[in-house]
């Protein structure tokens, strides 16, 4: 993992680095730029579910990751896609019976 800077610290982003390299669990690459809400939800579903390495439900696993790359994307986050990530987060609501 890259050495922490601190906000806007550069060239290494420890962000990034979360969002990448999560302990917890396994991300399909670009699931935070697609554009469809469900297909983001389902993925982050299938990525807790499958994960062995989480320290939280399946379902608290999803939402905190999905909520940390909305949190630390802030300003840069274009905001057609910022609106695709909230409605990710009712869908995944949905995926896992929260609604």
């Amino acid at each position: 993992m890259a050495e922490n800077k601190g906000p806007g610290g550069g060239p290494d982003r420890w962000s990034q680095d979360v969002t990448e390299g999560s302990d917890a669990l396994d991300l399909e690459e670009g699931v935070f730029t697609w554009d469809d809400p469900a297909r983001i939800a389902a993925s982050l579903k299938r990525s807790a579910e499958a994960s062995g390495r989480r320290k939280s439900s399946p379902y608290r696993s999803a939402m905190s990751m999905l909520t940390f790359y909305v949190n630390r994307a802030g300003k840069d986050l274009d905001a057609g896609q910022r609106q695709v990530l909230e409605r990710a987060k009712d869908e995944l609501r949905k995926a896992f019976g929260r609604a």
